[in-house]
């Protein structure tokens, strides 16, 4: 069986490939194919070249594995073994040539849900700023080959933590109504616009916390493995696997500061 270690070598090697190729796409102008959930949720023809590039090179690599994309939809795994992908996870800050985008790969054993799955392996590449972040299971994570941990010891009054919004209108004012609730009791509150990359800032440490509803799982698939390999609790409601409900990633001890909060403003969300 392969291990998580050559897994993880595929899915930075594919990663690094497919973030050369959108970074160029960028340079040469970038061009919107279609709107999805709103008309502010953009698919650039990027997006859908970078995933058939990343689905044709997983599938030469290992073509028994099933494969889970934003753009193209899924294909049935025979091997146990499915890739989750985002060919560019933060698409408006892509589109606007605000450089936090990033291509995310992980791989994962089991059905290709976020609440069942185990994740072996992720890469999440932001080629403008040249930083690859990766992680296999029970390996610790990485920046750029060094590795990174989280923050420890920090209480909420002094977290700088990040989140993000939906977008669809109504639901942007809902979870602002958290914020607002909430950015007088941290440090400061940050929106990226990039779930993959929030979540490796918090195992970088350039976050204390990240807190997010209404993730996919492409979203979230490496970049919560990557924040759990560098000590972070990651979980969703009831403090169990993290989803589309809510995710909340920080140290151990931030967490149980942060997560019940969330969680009781998140928890009768439909």
């Amino acid at each position: 069986m392969t291990s998580p270690v050559e897994l993880l070598e595929i899915a930075a090697t594919v990663a690094r490939r497919a973030a050369a190729f959108a970074l160029q796409r960028r340079q040469d102008g970038v061009e919107i194919a279609a709107s999805k959930s709103s008309l502010s949720d953009i698919v650039t023809r990027a997006d859908r070249e970078t995933e058939q590039l990343i689905r044709d090179a997983l599938a030469a690599a290992r073509p028994l594995d099933g494969f889970l994309g934003e753009e193209s939809g899924d294909s049935t795994s025979r091997s146990g073994l499915t890739w989750v992908v985002d060919p560019i996870d933060g698409t408006v800050n892509y589109f606007y040539g605000i450089p936090a985008w990033a291509v995310s790969i992980a791989v994962v054993e089991g059905e290709p849900d976020p609440g069942t799955w185990r994740t072996l392996a992720g890469a999440v590449v932001n080629p403008v700023l040249k930083e690859t972040y990766t992680a296999a299971r029970g390996g610790g994570a990485r920046l750029n080959g060094a590795p990174i941990h989280v923050n420890e010891g920090v209480d909420l009054p002094l977290a700088l933590v990040g989140t993000g919004f939906g977008y669809d209108a109504e639901v942007r004012r809902r979870q602002a109504s958290f914020v607002q609730e909430l950015i007088g009791e941290v440090r400061d509150i940050r929106r990226i616009g990039a779930a993959s990359l929030d979540l490796c800032s918090v195992a970088a440490g350039r976050l204390d916390a990240y807190f997010e509803r209404g993730l996919n799982p492409w979203d979230h698939a490496a970049g919560a493995l990557i924040a759990e390999e560098a000590g972070a609790r990651v979980a969703g409601i009831g403090g169990g696997p993290a989803g589309r409900r809510l995710l909340v990633a920080a140290a151990p001890g931030l967490f149980e500061e942060l997560h019940p909060r969330a969680e009781r403003f998140y928890a009768g969300w439909e």
